[in-house]
């Protein structure tokens, strides 16, 4: 196999749970693929570089290989290689979300029913 469609490797690479969310993350252009942006039917090779925008991050891979068939996830990460940039990035933005949090200091129970209607007051202003 010398070519896949886009999408159908996004599934089998694990970037995406099912081929429809790789196929409309396409659609809305968050695939790149040698810096052009993708459609679901452009076929994807060994060697190409991609962008991939997801929910997890921004990953830059280089295809190393490709497959039809979703596999366990160490069959996935055979098919493809991260910069080592995008891993910098992805990590550093991880844990300045995660020190965002504990500045902001989340709500460690639920709100109380009191709560609840000081909330829907300040909702209706």
């Amino acid at each position: 196999m010398t070519a896949l469609r886009i999408d159908k490797w996004l599934w089998a690479a694990r970037f995406f749970k099912t081929r429809a969310l790789a196929a409309k993350a396409c659609d809305l252009g968050r695939i790149e693929s040698n810096g052009v942006t993708a459609k679901a039917s452009r076929d994807v090779r060994v060697g190409d570089a991609l962008r991939i925008k997801n929910e997890g991050g921004e990953f830059i891979v280089e295809v190393l290989g490709l497959t039809e068939l979703r596999g366990p996830a160490a069959a996935a990460q055979a098919l493809f290689q991260e910069t080592e940039l995008s891993k910098e990035t992805r990590l550093r933005l991880a844990a300045e979300r995660k020190m965002m949090m504990e500045i902001a200091g989340g709500r460690e129970t639920k709100p109380s029913k009191r709560d609840r209607r000081d909330i829907d007051r300040l909702r209706r202003r």
